[in-house]
């Protein structure tokens, strides 16, 4: 599996299994209580790996799994790594909080042009928000770098209890 791409922070990946989705979830079941490195969650027919708490770190992921089957004997495994809900929410928020400071200090400095008010420090304050927006996205970047060891274990594990 290939974890270098440039833009995706949060890696996707899609297998078709020879098992029937009932049996793929019941393998994970069988290895819920037999393994202490992966936390084993099942929910429906969703799959969630994760680190163990004393072993995670800020920028620990996690491996989200969905089993589905929407025709016979053909069976759907995607899988989809993630930084913990938190973590992403966190993100999202300041993101979010970014992009509106943004358009806020744009409309300031609209308004001052309008009224042919000096507008400069508007413009600084969105070149701010712009440099505030690649620091988020470097800072995702080596958080993905800095679990990339973890998302190879939990890829690992996953091909392992699934025999691919």
């Amino acid at each position: 599996m290939e974890l270098g791409e440039e833009i995706v922070l949060r890696p996707r990946f899609t297998f078709d299994l020879k098992s029937t989705p009932e049996e793929a979830i019941k393998a994970f079941e069988a290895k819920k209580n037999n393994t202490e490195d992966i936390v084993i969650t099942h929910v429906d027919h969703h799959v969630f790996l994760k680190i163990p708490k004393h072993l995670q770190h800020f920028w620990s992921p996690q491996l989200d799994l969905e089993i589905t089957s929407f025709e016979e004997g053909k069976t759907t495994l995607r899988g989809l790594f993630g930084p913990k809900p938190a973590v992403w929410t966190m993100f999202m928020f300041f993101h979010f909080a970014v992009a509106s400071l943004f358009i806020a200090f744009g409309i300031w400095a609209y308004t001052n042009a309008s009224l042919d008010s000096p507008y400069l420090l508007q413009l600084v304050f969105m070149g701010l928000m712009v440099i505030t927006w690649f620091v988020l996205y470097f800072a995702g970047r080596m958080g993905k770098q800095a679990g990339k060891k973890e998302m190879l274990k939990l890829y690992g594990f996953m091909k392992q209890t699934l025999q691919l």
